[in-house]
């Protein structure tokens, strides 16, 4: 059995358990459940060498379980917190937890424990991508561009303040699952944002959280308590901007803005589903801010080429964006809008409504755009100082590679 076969499997089927095993065992025991299901994975690393199991996941989910009472055996606590769960009608209820209805039902608990409002912000991507998607502190340390140390602090953090605070592994009810639900999809969105607009030095995409993010989006839409209109916008966004990926980088694996990307490789099945999701979003009379940037992306997708964008109608779409959730970056990308219908005008007014700290790490995007506005204006001089602004703080190489010839671009119009 290769090594890789093994991690797939553990990525996909390691917060499957953990949801399953923490919903028998409770959150308290999360930190032994998860010790548990590594030591499974280590023990099928070891034994699948010579011959694999007719049904891995099986093998993988009755092995996490006997390790889990081996381990609670050894600590002398099996009698006091568990029940005996290899006889009568104990046994018949833990069995119908693994049937696969039931895996998403404490796929979803868990995805609600990962996002509750009571965590720090910063922690609850962390422990989702732990928890929920089986990520290791050294991959999640990796997305997210921080140090293991930091990830396993936030980690603590988050299981402490889920002790503390008594959180309950279920799906909230009437009134508190709204706020709850926002907070879920916040989580959520972020993973694929980080997927797809990463801010890794060497990689541009990291497909496998946009490929989790719309995972974990559509096991909100198969409860029908969580299948929601924001929740199929969230999904049909995400649908939208993945369908893109293989277009944002060609051969020589450079980044392609999208004036330059290869249409033919747009991924329709996606983008097919992404309309799907989208009929269905607006059955509602309030619109979210996933809705306006769901309509945004399909905006792109409807148009054969470059030169047949609807900038006005994208413009008009990120106005009301902006006026439901205002952000430096929907001024910034209004901004860019109107440099591409040549109102110069208008774009700067965005523009001056900005500061470069305003947008974080992507500060960069300011100072290019700045740039492309000077150029616009034939002031090549302005714009050489701002490309110059815009590689100073740009860390991902192809970014960096992207703006190098944006610059050389400038100097050869200023000579």
């Amino acid at each position: 059995m290769e090594s890789q076969h093994i991690d797939h499997l553990f990525r996909y089927h390691s917060g499957k358990m953990v949801s399953v095993l923490t919903r028998i065992f409770g959150l308290k025991h999360l930190d032994i459940i998860e010790d548990a299901v590594q030591d499974t994975f280590i023990k099928a690393s070891l034994s699948w060498r010579t011959e694999q199991p007719d049904h891995p996941e099986a093998w993988l989910t009755k092995a996490a379980k006997n390790r889990v009472l081996d381990i609670f055996r050894k600590l002398k606590t099996a009698q006091k917190h568990l029940p005996n769960i290899n006889q009568g009608t104990h046994s018949i209820a833990i069995n119908d937890l693994f049937l696969d209805t039931e895996i998403e039902d404490a796929q979803l608990r868990m995805i609600f424990t990962a996002c509750h409002p009571k965590l720090d912000p910063r922690d609850r991507i962390s422990f989702a991508l732990k928890t929920v998607s089986g990520f290791s502190i050294k991959e999640i340390a990796s997305a997210l561009l921080t140090k293991e140390d930091t990830v396993k602090k936030r980690l603590s953090r988050a299981r402490k303040t889920i002790q503390n605070s008594n959180i309950q592994f279920k799906i909230p009810q009437g009134k508190s699952l709204e706020p709850r639900l926002e907070s879920v999809m916040e989580v959520l969105y972020l993973i694929f944002n980080e997927g797809f607009h990463s801010n890794k030095k060497e990689i541009l995409i990291q497909k496998e959280l946009c490929g989790e993010a719309i995972r974990l989006t559509q096991i909100l839409l198969k409860n029908k308590v969580t299948r929601t209109p924001d929740a199929y916008a969230l999904c049909a966004l995400m649908c939208f901007h993945a369908s893109r990926i293989e277009s944002k980088t060609n051969s020589e694996n450079e980044l392609l803005d999208l004036k330059h990307q290869d249409r033919s490789t747009w991924y329709f099945p996606l983008i097919k589903s992404g309309h799907t999701m989208m009929h269905k979003a607006v059955e509602t009379d309030a619109f979210s801010c996933y809705h306006y940037e769901a309509a945004i992306a399909n905006e792109h997708l409807k148009a054969r080429a470059f030169e047949d964008t609807d900038w006005k109608n994208i413009l008009h779409w990120y106005q009301c964006l902006n006026a439901l959730r205002p952000m430096p970056s929907h001024l910034l990308t209004m901004a860019v809008i109107c440099l591409q219908t040549k109102d110069y005008k208008l774009a700067i007014s965005y523009l001056n409504q900005l500061k470069p700290e305003d947008l974080g790490q992507r500060c960069y995007l300011f100072y290019g755009a700045k740039a492309d506005y000077y150029v616009a204006i034939n002031n090549k001089k302005s714009a050489l100082e701002h490309i110059e602004l815009a590689l100073k703080h740009v860390t991902n190489d192809l970014e960096k590679k992207y703006l190098q010839n944006k610059k050389s671009k400038i100097i050869s119009k200023l000579n």
